[in-house]
């Protein structure tokens, strides 16, 4: 059996992640941090478990790696096939007004994170020949308003996948997604629907997709290095 690796799990997105890796017979660990009772209730569709902490704060976050390390499920199955990066925060902030402690809690969260739990893991990675994948999004190269401090942590969890890509191989291949309008918060609801408005595809995107990339990225053993958009064709329109 297959083990998969998800943070921010118990929600949106990670949610219909987990769901479709349980149901193609995956065992998943699934990281939250105060959704305990929906991350438990995923799981009882199939094969997995529930590790939860606040991954901006480093007691938590380095317990977390050590749960998962010393995992029943990974050391019944022989390692990690596939560690998820899909924890993420999002709000806006004028530029002029964004504090030092959100700055340090975005970059906590959208790199210190995924940086330091793939390193405690690496070597239950390697031993099943795993693969990383970062969700990561579409606001490379681009300005969006009042969000320099969530585009730039999110700039900086890309650069990490692709510089794990060369550092890790051969052992272990690392790519990311790149969601486009996907999900929208009540808001932003506004600026969803004129992002919408312009897709080439015409329409939103739906978790499913994600889940569907991340199946193909899992499986698609001679991809590495790859960010893959997920955005009906916002990124080049």
């Amino acid at each position: 059996m297959r083990v998969a690796v998800i943070t921010g799990g118990a929600k949106r997105i990670g949610a219909n992640i987990v769901t479709t890796l349980l149901d193609d017979g995956w065992a998943v660990i699934v990281h939250c941090n105060r959704s305990i009772t929906q991350a438990r209730h995923l799981i009882q569709r199939g094969e997995g478990a529930v590790v939860s902490g606040d991954l901006s704060e480093d007691e938590d976050l380095f317990r977390v790696i050590e749960e998962i390390h010393d995992h029943d499920l990974v050391k019944e199955h022989g390692g990690i096939d596939l560690l998820i990066h899909n924890a993420s925060i999002y709000s806006q902030s004028e530029f002029s007004k964004v504090t030092p402690q959100e700055l340090r809690r975005f970059t906590a969260i959208h790199l210190d994170a995924p940086f330091f739990i793939t390193q405690g893991l690496l070597p239950k990675i390697k031993a099943k020949k795993g693969c990383v994948i970062g969700i990561v999004d579409t606001s490379w190269g681009q300005s969006w308003e009042e969000l320099s401090h969530y585009t730039a942590t999110k700039a900086a969890l890309r650069q990490l996948l692709l510089n794990l890509s060369g550092e890790l191989a051969p052992d272990i291949r690392v790519n990311g997604i790149a969601p486009g309008a996907i999900l929208a918060a009540s808001w932003e609801k506004d600026r969803f629907d004129e992002i919408v408005n312009n897709i080439p595809l015409g329409r939103a995107g739906e978790p499913k997709d994600i889940s569907n990339a991340v199946k193909f990225l899992a499986n698609a053993d001679y991809i590495t290095g790859f960010i893959l958009p997920v955005d009906g064709g916002w990124s080049v329109s």
